[in-house]
C-alpha cells in the first residue's frame, strides 16, 4: 500500500470527483421533478433554464468519470510517474470544478468559450494520462 501513498492527491481527485457527481445526482433529480419531469427524463434545451443547466452538470460529469478513472487508475497502476500523475489529476479535478460552476451560475453561452477551455483543460489531462499509462506499460 506504501506505493499508493506516493498517488494521494490522484487518488484524492478521483474520491472528489466522484463525490461531486454523487452531490449532484439528487440536486438534478429535484430540479428535475420540480419541472414535473419523469425520472430519466431531460429538460428542454434552454440554456436559462437551471434545471436543464444543472442536470447539464450533472450529466457531463457523470460521461466524463469513466474515463477520468480509467486513465488515472491505470496509470497508478502501471507506476507511472507520482508527480506527474498527481498533478495530471488535480489539474482535471479543478478543471471539472470551474466547469461545474459555470453550468450551474449560467456564465456565458451554451457553447461559452470559458467552459470550452476548461472542458478542453481536463480533457487534455486525461489524454496526457493515459499516454503515461501506456508508455508506463511498455
Amino acid at each position: 500500500m506504501e506505493v499508493y501513498a506516493e498517488y494521494s492527491h490522484a487518488i484524492a481527485a478521483l474520491v472528489i470527483f466522484t463525490l461531486i457527481i454523487l452531490f449532484l445526482s439528487p440536486f438534478s433529480a429535484l430540479a428535475k421533478a420540480g419541472k414535473g419531469l419523469a425520472p430519466g427524463a431531460t429538460p428542454d434545451q434552454d440554456y436559462a433554464d437551471k434545471a436543464y443547466r444543472l442536470n447539464r452538470a450533472y450529466l457531463n460529469g457523470a460521461e466524463t468519470l469513466p474515463a477520468f478513472l480509467t486513465v488515472t487508475i491505470a496509470a497508478i497502476l502501471l507506476g507511472a510517474s507520482p508527480f506527474w500523475v498527481n498533478l495530471l489529476a488535480s489539474v482535471a479535478l479543478v478543471a471539472r470544478v470551474i466547469m461545474l460552476v459555470v453550468h450551474l451560475r449560467g456564465i456565458g453561452s451554451p457553447h461559452s468559450g470559458l467552459r470550452s477551455i476548461f472542458y478542453v483543460l481536463g480533457w487534455a489531462c486525461m489524454l496526457v494520462l493515459g499516454l503515461m499509462a501506456l508508455v508506463a506499460a511498455f
